[in-house]
C-alpha cells in the first residue's frame, strides 16, 4: 500500500485555511510568534478535528513583522524556551477541545537554520523530546532537523517541498532569489511525483539529488496554495496513494 502525508502550515491568519483542509492530512498550526493568535489557533484546530487532520504546533521565531523568515541568532536556551512555550500553548488548547498534538514544525527561518544547524537542530529536538516523546518531529529531508531528532528518540518526518525549488546541497532555494517558488501546478504535481516515486528532485541547476519523501508541505499562504493542494490531493489519489498523517 502506497501511503504519503500531506502537512500545510495554517493558522497564520488567512482566509483559506478551511477551503485547505479537506485536502491535507497534517496541520501545522502557528502558535502566535511569526502569525496567528490565540483565538486563531482555537479556530484552526476546531477545523482541524472536523476535517480528522492530524494537528501539530508551527513553533517559529518571535517576529511578525517578518513572518518568521528572517534569521534569529539567539542563545540556545532562549530557542529551546521558545519552542516549549509554543508547543505547550498548543497543546492546552488541543487539550481543551478533547484532542492532542500530534508532531511538531518548525517554521520559516528556524525551519531552515536548524536544518543545517546540529546545534539548533538538537536543541529544538531536545525541546519537543522534554515536553512529549511521543511527538513526531518534522524536518526538511536529509538535514540535521532528522538525524539530530533520531538521535534523541523521536519519531521523524522527512519532509519535501510541493511549492519550493531546491539547491544541489538539497535546502530550499532562498526566498530572495526569484526562482525561489514554483509557480507552475503542472511542475509542482511533476516534482511531487519524482519525490515520493523515485525519492529524487531536479535542482535548479537540473542536478539530480536523493531526498525521502515521507510527507509533502503545502505552504498555505502561498498564492495558489487551494488549487496546489486540491491538484496534488487528487492526483495522488488516482494513483493509489492513501494520504494518511505521519504518526509516531
Amino acid at each position: 500500500m502506497k501511503i504519503i502525508d500531506i502537512n500545510c502550515d495554517l493558522g497564520e491568519g488567512l482566509p483559506n485555511d478551511a477551503l485547505l483542509m479537506p485536502y491535507i492530512s497534517s496541520a501545522n498550526i502557528a502558535c502566535g510568534y511569526h502569525a496567528g493568535d490565540d483565538s486563531i489557533m482555537k479556530r484552526t484546530l476546531v477545523l482541524a478535528i472536523a476535517n480528522k487532520v492530524a494537528i501539530g504546533a508551527h513553533p517559529g521565531f518571535l517576529d511578525k513583522n517578518n513572518f518568521g523568515r528572517t534569521e534569529m541568532n539567539l542563545p540556545l536556551q532562549q530557542v529551546y524556551d521558545l519552542v516549549a512555550l509554543q508547543i505547550n500553548k498548543l497543546q492546552v488548547f488541543a487539550k481543551s477541545l478533547g484532542t492532542k498534538v500530534q508532531h511538531v514544525k518548525p517554521h520559516g527561518a528556524l525551519y531552515n537554520m536548524s536544518a543545517k544547524d546540529h546545534l539548533l537542530a538538537n536543541t529544538i529536538a531536545q525541546a519537543v523530546f522534554d515536553i512529549d516523546p511521543s511527538l513526531v518531529l518534522f524536518g526538511l529531508s536529509g538535514s540535521y532537523s532528522i538525524s539530530e531528532a533520531k538521535s534523541r528518540g523521536l519519531s521523524t518526518a522527512s519532509e519535501v517541498f510541493a511549492d519550493r525549488t531546491y539547491c544541489d546541497d538539497g535546502s530550499l532555494t532562498p526566498r530572495s532569489q526569484s526562482n525561489a517558488m514554483i509557480e507552475s501546478i503542472s511542475d509542482s504535481l511533476k516534482q511531487v511525483f519524482q519525490m515520493i516515486d523515485k525519492q529524487t528532485v531536479t535542482t535548479i541547476t537540473g542536478k539530480q539529488i536523493m531526498v525521502k519523501a515521507e510527507t509533502i508541505c503545502i505552504h498555505g499562504d502561498g498564492e495558489q496554495a487551494v488549487k496546489f493542494s486540491k491538484n496534488i490531493f487528487e492526483g495522488l489519489q488516482k494513483q493509489s496513494y492513501q494520504i494518511k498523517p505521519k504518526l509516531n
